[in-house]
């Protein structure tokens, strides 16, 4: 997985690999039938919009029920920068168990969910 703040962006080295191609940014449906960018929490608390390089690790992480969009890293980080959101996560691995899987019975919000782990 890969965070990158806006700052990174500038002064990321140039031989660092950045994704190749549009993510798959997962999305929420909106009550008009339109799509809203779906953001994430990391460790720390911080909002993140994340995409994945493809459709199996978004799967992987956020089922297969989820809906998504393709959008260039670029433009999910234009999209999100005007929400306060400047940091993008790209290929996030694990996220923390539902509380239905935990065993308690009340089901989890999607948007609940938080990164468990940055590498960078």
């Amino acid at each position: 997985m890969k965070t990158l703040a806006h700052e990174d962006t500038e002064t990321a080295d140039p031989d660092e690999p950045r994704p190749a191609g549009p993510l798959y940014v997962p999305v929420r449906l909106g009550s008009a039938g339109g799509r809203r960018l779906r953001f994430l929490r990391t460790p720390l608390g911080t909002r993140t919009a994340v995409g994945f390089t493809s459709r199996e690790r978004l799967v992987r992480v956020m089922g297969a029920g989820q809906p998504w969009i393709r959008l260039a890293e670029p433009a999910l980080r234009s999209l999100a920068e005007p929400l306060g959101v400047t940091v993008v996560t790209v290929d996030p691995r694990l996220t923390a168990p539902s509380a239905a899987a935990r065993g308690t019975g009340a089901p989890a919000r999607p948007c609940a969910r938080r990164l468990s782990r940055t590498e960078v």
